[in-house]
């Protein structure tokens, strides 16, 4: 390949080639090769403007903005009346190019969360997009059907950057979704849940400091003060998103109906669970089967957050501390309406991983959550480095491997969600310490850890086994705390898949 074709198809200035690991671009600059003419090409623009939230005056906010260039053009769903970025609908299989520009006053990237791709379109901070450039990330869609989205990543600034707005679905389908006629269409509704606090001119404040990230005091959803859902009386598709920076949701029918749980992170289940409330940290995502059939019109039904321990035996503090009850919303049914769904007994077929296939199974890797001086989270004994690879973080291309995440970081205990980028893994254990037990119950019948994850939830003195394989990409990936502010303190590590 030819020097100029490798830059051109890469979609990286000469000195990103020349910076970079060879065997890491050539990946995807192959994978480019084999498809120069995509599926889909979408122009994505990061931009500032303001979004009509509250009552009185419209708020500033960042958002994405974009249009269809080539393909479906519903492959791009604008959320009216909302500072969220359009939802991107995509097939498993297609080729998508995104020709994105940052038009913002800071340096951001993308990044596309849950997606197997490989490292120079992954969002590893070192390829930050500075204010009035661009960036084209391209990549084939190999992911299961399912709800995943995209947000920024820029070292020390996703935090801000997110709360301001920036953030959209991305929706995948394939054959095997498509055979299942699950409710579509109007009857399929994502639920992007979001906290944020106001200043008496609707302006949104944001605070970067503190060891629990922050919480704000209004509950939004997809990007809106929630109001009544109007609903008819049948089946619905509900894709939750938890949105938020740092908040954790226990998410619950106020008539204390169970969930039926059809998806997690990467995708369907293989058959229905039930659960009777869901914990959702946020970067989880979570589907289920909601039956409004035996409502009668006017009748409506609350979705809530009960109340938990996030920190130990207490609820923390602020006007809507993380942990404490609320109501998030209310579907109301507007419309009496027949129909004959049943959910299919068998939803997908899993690939499942064995643990004794591990090549380390006997010999798990270990990361521990812990605090350093000064007070500071730390992530594998330490914090983000741009380019430094630990000797525990060096995996091997084509492996399965057994990891171990440990929340206990001693006298500051709070839960932490902690996101691996570039696959997707399975969970086949949890424990947790004595001391730490009487919280634990109050949150461990609403994890679903029977599909595919990419974040994972660790309550204080629990550990959490997880098995995961590095398959069709070299270089730098980060693992890190969902907790945004957590993250741009330096709660982030890099792991390396080599050759």
């Amino acid at each position: 390949m030819k020097r100029r074709e490798f830059i051109k198809l890469s979609g990286l200035g000469a000195t990103a080639v020349i910076c970079a690991p060879p065997m890491e671009m050539l990946s995807q600059a192959m994978l480019r090769a084999q498809h120069e003419v995509p599926d889909i090409i979408i122009n994505l623009r990061a931009v500032q403007t303001t979004s009509q939230i509250l009552s009185g005056p419209p708020t500033n906010v960042w958002k994405y903005e974009g249009e269809v260039v080539q393909g479906p053009p519903e492959t791009l769903q604008p959320i009216l009346d909302s500072y969220l970025g359009p939802t991107i609908r995509v097939t498993r299989g297609q080729t998508i190019r995104i020709n994105f520009t940052n038009n913002l006053p800071e340096t951001t990237l993308m990044h596309w969360h849950g997606f197997h791709v490989s490292p120079d379109v992954d969002a590893h901070p070192r390829y930050t997009v500075p204010p009035g450039q661009g960036y084209v990330y391209e990549f084939q869609v190999t992911n299961r059907a399912g709800t995943y989205w995209y947000h920024p990543h820029p070292d020390t600034l996703t935090g801000g950057q997110a709360y301001r707005g920036l953030a959209g679905l991305f929706l995948v389908t394939d054959d095997e979704e498509a055979a299942l006629h699950l409710p579509s269409g109007e009857f399929d509704l994502p639920i992007v849940l979001q906290d944020r606090t106001f200043d008496a001119n609707n302006q949104l404040i944001y605070q970067t400091g503190g060891m629990t990230g922050f919480i704000g005091d209004t509950i939004l959803v997809d990007g809106r003060m929630p109001r009544y859902m109007p609903v008819a009386s049948r089946a619905y598709r509900l894709r939750f998103l938890n949105g938020s920076n740092s908040r954790a949701y226990k998410l619950a029918w106020s008539d204390s109906t169970p969930f039926t749980v059809i998806a997690t992170d990467g995708g369907l289940l293989e058959t229905a669970v039930q659960r009777p409330y869901l914990m959702l940290v946020p970067g989880e995502r979570v589907e289920v089967i909601a039956d409004f059939r035996h409502m009668f019109v006017g009748q409506r039904k609350q979705l809530v957050s009960q109340a938990f321990s996030p920190m130990g035996n207490t609820v923390g503090g602020g006007t809507l501390p993380n942990g404490a009850p609320f109501t998030i919303m209310n579907f109301r049914c507007r419309r009496r309406m027949r129909e004959d769904f049943v959910l299919p007994e068998r939803l997908s077929t899993i690939v499942r991983y064995h643990l004794e296939d591990a090549i380390n199974r006997d010999n798990p890797r270990v990361f521990a959550i812990s605090m350093g001086m000064p007070m500071r989270w730390l992530l594998n004994g330490g914090t983000f480095e741009m380019n430094t690879v630990a000797a525990n973080e060096i995996v091997q291309l084509n492996t399965l491997e057994v990891w171990d995440l440990t929340n206990q970081a001693g006298m500051m205990q709070m839960y932490h969600p902690i996101h691996i980028h570039g696959l997707q893994f399975q969970v086949i254990e949890r424990q947790i310490l004595p001391a730490n037990a009487a919280a634990y119950e109050q949150v461990r019948y609403g994890y679903v850890d029977v599909g595919w994850k990419d974040t994972v939830m660790l309550m204080p003195g629990e550990r959490v086994r997880f098995l995961l394989k590095f398959e069709d990409f070299v270089g730098k990936y980060v693992y890190h705390c969902h907790i945004l502010e957590h993250e741009d303190m330096g709660m982030m590590r890099n792991y390396e898949v080599r050759a």
